[in-house]
């Protein structure tokens, strides 16, 4: 038989099996049965066993002492100390346009910048004052400006416990929450009074 004939033959052999003993080399470790548990059900046995426990119990009541901490006494304005210098100072809210104010047609109203003074069209109704809770003179300022005051006031916290003055007072009293305000108007000493005049506003950081 040629060379050739015989190597294929040999091939055949090999891929039919016919002399071809299988080895089975066993078990090389541990076998499992891959299951796939539900995240809902694994995330309700946490919380059965942490009801048990009484965890559970526990987190809720930090939590909500937590949030109504948070709401009777929320983190005091960053950077605002008690007047030690009295000033004032004047703040022209006039802004420009950067852009071009349009219609639905794209006909220009206000090309980009035209200046705009919001209180040529609106005028400051309520006077600003800003306060330290915290401070029982400032509470006492604020209580008697709010009284005395000709135009209404809105009290603004910025320090101390607006929900106990609210009840005390039995009236409003709003906080500076991340000082979004005291920023806008460039206070840093308390208490500050913020009221209109003319085409500005005027900003008095009072030393009591």
């Amino acid at each position: 038989m040629p060379l050739r004939h015989a190597s294929l033959a040999i091939l055949i052999c090999l891929l039919t099996g016919s002399h071809v003993h299988a080895e089975d080399l066993g078990v090389i470790g541990p076998t499992y049965e891959i299951i796939e548990r539900d995240l809902i059900d694994v995330i309700k046995g946490k919380f059965r066993r942490m009801e048990k426990t009484g965890e559970l119990a526990t987190m809720q009541e930090n939590y909500k002492r937590q949030v109504i901490g948070g709401i009777e006494r929320p983190r005091p304005v960053p950077g605002i100390r008690n007047t030690e210098i009295a000033r004032t100072f004047y703040i022209d809210p006039t802004w420009t346009l950067d852009r071009n104010v349009v219609d639905e047609k794209g006909a220009i109203l206000f090309p980009a910048g035209t200046r705009v003074n919001p209180l040529d069209y609106d005028r400051m109704t309520r006077t600003l004052l800003f306060f330290d809770g915290r401070d029982k003179r400032q509470i006492a300022f604020a209580k008697r400006l709010v009284a005395e005051s000709k135009t209404p006031v809105k009290p603004i916290l910025v320090g101390g416990e607006p929900m106990k003055l609210m009840r005390e007072w039995k009236r409003e009293v709003f906080y500076d929450q991340g000082g979004a305000l005291s920023r806008r108007f460039s206070i840093t000493q308390s208490p500050a009074v913020v009221r209109q005049e003319g085409k500005r506003l005027r900003v008095d950081e009072i030393r009591l």
